[in-house]
């Protein structure tokens, strides 16, 4: 049995994904539990499965569906890395039925270039984006109020 891709959410297994993505990224080092779950919760989520059924990789896309997509949280396990399964994962979300037809995916990465260029990622025009960062060893930092747990909300319910 080989490697599989799936969409399924009743797959995923948010104990690997959390643990890599707050202890092993570089992206987002000491990411909540609670935020990282309600990320996936608002997110179309994919996970590569090793022939015992392990989730060893993750790739999560932030979407509307008709129009945008953003390509984050792309890891494969270093055990399972030299098996195809970024590239499976990045043809996955290309080729998914709710994301056909998008005018944009875009996504950000410090290194790993060569996995996205064959698959028509570049380069932004220059001057196109904008952008507000906030590290997220800054935001994550217990005590913070982006690392509770609760969503913030007026009293009337219009913010």
């Amino acid at each position: 049995m080989a490697y599989v891709i799936s969409d399924d959410p009743a797959r995923l297994d948010l104990d690997v994904a959390h643990a890599y993505l707050a202890g092993e990224s570089y992206w987002s080092p000491g990411i909540p539990r609670a935020t990282f779950e309600r990320a996936v919760a608002n997110s179309l989520c994919l996970g590569a499965y090793a022939p015992d059924g392990a989730m060893v990789g993750f790739a999560r896309v932030v979407t509307d569906r008709a129009t945008f997509a953003w390509l984050c949280d792309v890891f494969v396990l270093a055990a399972h890395r030299g098996h195809g399964l970024g590239r499976r994962l990045v043809r996955a979300v290309q080729e998914h039925p709710d994301l056909r037809g998008l005018r944009r995916m875009m996504l950000a990465t410090e290194d790993a270039h060569d996995l996205y260029r064959p698959f028509g990622y570049g380069p932004v025009r220059e001057r196109l984006l904008l952008e507000l960062t906030r590290p997220a060893r800054e935001l994550y930092a217990e005590g913070t109020p982006a690392s509770a747990s609760s969503t913030s909300s007026t009293s009337d319910g219009v913010l």
